[in-house]
């Protein structure tokens, strides 16, 4: 590809050219999962931004401009990032709440140098990985969410096979960054609740500007309040149920998703890894 290429994110299933993260989203939007809308901008005119080319500079302002008015969530989509072999979690910088273009230019410099950073690398090299970092980005539509969480759809310590389910108020960094002790589920296929322990939910991750976020105290009535009731867990479970029609479920899916009111999104699908290098 000789241009900058940028590219509606359902169209982004090469992973080649636009990384894992894409990919998988991609193929969820392509399978009518609730996934909010985006764009993909590939590796290599991230790689060109970088370097100062005006085209690619060009490029990612207007695909940030088309996008203006909404809060954006700028992440990254490495290629080999949220495959069966390595998942990447927490290796590479999300920025949120996005909402000009300057602002978003500086989160696509930022993501793409996260790929740069030496615990990345270690976990590439650890993994067996061979080659540069090839850092693709993901800009998506930000959920501005009541509640948010990850969910596996089998045990990921005993392999029952049931859904588990961590939740909190806010934005879902606050349970993937362990922040906060989540409330946690067991469901059963079909959404019958076998367990829900609430967690003390003592702050609320909110985006409060053009890519700011901060911890929010929440609520006394809220702290050890579950967030999910049974209708939300039903939706959960369907939602898990999909992953496995549309991704396979031979083996466990870990999903991270956000409620906005009583509307669900998936926000990021990745299989369940080993954490073991590839063979």
């Amino acid at each position: 590809m000789s241009g900058p290429l940028i590219v509606p994110l359902a169209a982004a299933g090469a992973e080649e050219h636009f990384g894992g993260k894409a990919a998988q989203l991609a193929h969820a939007l392509n399978n009518g999962l609730p996934v909010p809308d985006g764009v993909a901008v590939a590796w290599s005119t991230v790689s060109r931004l970088i370097d100062g080319d005006v085209h690619a500079h060009e490029a990612c302002a207007k695909a940030l401009a088309a996008l203006a008015g909404r809060a954006l969530a700028v992440r990254s989509s490495a290629v080999g990032e949220d495959s069966a072999a390595a998942s990447f979690a927490g290796q590479h910088m999300t920025r949120l709440g996005i909402r000009s273009v300057e602002t978003g230019l500086d989160a696509l410099r930022a993501v793409w140098t996260s790929g740069q950073h030496p615990g990345a690398l270690a976990y590439r090299e650890r993994m067996g990985i061979a080659g540069a970092p090839r850092v693709g980005v993901v800009i998506q539509i930000m959920v501005d969410s009541e509640c948010a969480g990850v969910l596996f759809t089998q045990d990921p310590i005993t392999g029952a096979d049931h859904r588990v389910i961590e939740a909190a108020w806010g934005l879902g960094e606050s349970v993937v960054s362990g922040l906060v002790d989540p409330d946690r589920y067991r469901v059963r296929r079909g959404g019958e609740v076998l367990e829900a322990i609430a967690g003390d939910k003592h702050v609320a991750i909110r985006h409060t500007g053009d890519g700011q976020t901060e911890e929010c105290p929440t609520d006394a009535a809220d702290r050890d309040r579950l967030c999910l009731n049974q209708s939300r867990l039903g939706a959960l479970d369907d939602l898990a149920s999909s992953c496995e029609r549309v991704f396979g479920g031979e083996s466990a899916h870990d999903l991270e998703w956000a409620f906005d009111r009583e509307r669900l999104y998936l926000l990021q699908r990745r299989a369940v890894t080993s954490g073991k290098p590839a063979r």
